[in-house]
């Protein structure tokens, strides 16, 4: 069973995203941790993806305008990548903004993923902790 959750900074949900954006960014992709940690956590509200209870998958949101919400910090942990949690997990965070611009920093490696969603790449390549992006954009329905 699948189950989303928001939740706010500093709840015991919260710590569950900490940890696998930990697991994903900090272990597996060497980005260092004082930069996966950063003044947005405190006031973005964080989605927690559980399967069977287990802790999977995480994103967060922050409102950045009127209208314009940004999507970050999306990562699935190792055992559930490829079975299409990522997806549900981004359209369970879509749906708690409808109406909204939404946009993306996205990993070179993951545009096609991003782009099946809706979104489309825009602006130059640039560097976040040493890992190339670009940002991408879904605009309302």
């Amino acid at each position: 069973m699948i189950e989303f959750c928001s939740c706010a900074f500093g709840s015991a949900a919260f710590a569950d995203c900490l940890a696998i954006r930990m697991e994903v960014f900090v272990a597996e992709q060497n980005v260092p941790e004082d930069e996966e940690r950063d003044e947005w956590d405190e006031t973005a509200r964080h989605f927690l993806a559980l399967v069977d209870g287990q802790r999977a998958a995480t994103a967060r949101a922050v409102a950045k305008a009127a209208g314009i919400v940004k999507i970050g910090r999306v990562a699935v942990r190792a055992p559930y990548r490829g079975t299409g949690l990522g997806a549900r997990l981004m359209r369970a965070v879509e749906a708690d903004y409808p109406g909204a611009a939404l946009m993306l920093d996205a990993q070179l490696q993951a545009l096609n993923f991003y782009a099946k969603l809706g979104y489309v790449a825009e602006g130059p390549m640039f560097d976040d902790a040493g890992i190339p992006h670009r940002r991408m954009v879904k605009q309302p329905a």
